[in-house]
């Protein structure tokens, strides 16, 4: 039997058919993103050329239109799509949800556990990782971001992903539901306090098993390492971020682009010890004032420099990506 996922990966191989995302790319390098349909038109100021010019075609075609503007045409890559799809929360971008994929070691057929969906842009990610013999368990605690999520990942994928599994919930309140305890390979948090999990995420990994946590600030980053250095069950953690510069490429003109991406967010990960088993004792001393602000108040996005997805944006969204509420 074959399954959704390779299906959808055979109907991105080959010629262009109806129904296909394609990204146009023009003389200056400007890209946009049509579905291609029978009869339909591509418009600009400059023009316009029928679908039924791209329709059968070769991936990597170049089309003209009525003003003799070239766009070269091919099937957006999973990039692509993640920086164009609609969106209510805020996504992990590529750059981050590789150094994830890697750092993290996720590999086929790997049994994971991902809390904090969003719109489905880290999911992507995960589930070309683990493959269709693998299993992700995503927990979301809002039910309009999981729908959202639900109509990016299909539609990416051109239908339901056999390895993916979308709860609504806590993380705390759903683990234990979801996955046997000391059953699970690895853990990706991507909230406002994973601290809040590491008990949950101890219960649910399996011995050498990998926690990675996705933090936007650097209190976030440190109260994140010291809880799993008091909580007794992890090796010393490690963290770091990545800053991706492109360069301008144009004969003998080649010199970094003036503009950069940045610091998205944070990346901090840590290996689950064996049961009984006492962590290595840490020779270098901490610093003063280390256990500054570590108190057990909840955290809201205001604190924490984010802006709230409203309950309007998201029912937009929801329609936008065809997962709108039923009445």
């Amino acid at each position: 039997m074959t399954s959704t996922a390779a299906t959808g990966a055979d109907e991105r191989r080959g010629p262009l058919h109806v129904g296909d995302k394609v990204q146009l790319t023009d003389p200056k390098g400007r890209m946009h993103t049509i579905t291609l349909a029978e009869g339909a038109t591509f418009h600009t100021h400059k023009g316009y050329f029928r679908h039924d010019d791209l329709i059968g075609r070769p991936e990597g075609w170049v089309v003209t239109n009525t003003a003799g503007v070239e766009y070269l045409a091919l099937r957006p890559l999973l990039s692509d799509y993640v920086l164009s799809m609609p969106r209510g929360a805020a996504v992990v971008y590529p750059k981050d949800a590789g150094q994830i994929v890697q750092m993290a070691d996720i590999f086929p057929g790997a049994r994971v556990v991902e809390a904090g969906v969003g719109s489905g842009a880290l999911t992507l990610s995960l589930l070309r990782a683990v493959g269709d013999a693998g299993e992700l368990h995503s927990i979301e605690r809002r039910e309009d971001f999981a729908a959202i999520a639900r109509g990016n990942v299909e539609t990416f994928f051109g239908g339901e992903h056999p390895a993916w599994h979308l709860h609504v919930g806590d993380l705390a309140d759903r683990v234990d539901d979801v996955v046997e305890p000391g059953t699970v390979d690895r853990v990706v948090l991507d909230m406002l306090a994973p601290w809040e999990n590491v008990d949950a995420v101890a219960r649910a990994l399996v011995p050498g098993g990998v926690l990675i946590c996705y933090v936007a600030t650097a209190t976030q980053l440190s109260r994140t390492a010291e809880d799993l250095r008091a909580d007794g069950r992890f090796a010393e953690p490690t963290a770091w971020e990545s800053m991706v510069r492109g360069w301008h490429l144009e004969g003998l003109a080649v010199r970094p682009q003036h503009r950069m991406i940045g610091h998205t967010g944070f990346l901090v990960t840590a290996r689950r010890l064996a049961d009984g088993v006492e962590p290595p004792e840490r020779k270098r001393r901490p610093a003063k004032g280390s256990s500054v602000g570590t108190t057990d108040a909840e955290w809201t996005e205001s604190d924490l420099g984010e802006r709230p997805v409203s309950d309007k944006k998201a029912r937009r969204v929801r329609r936008e990506v065809g997962q709108a509420p039923e009445e």
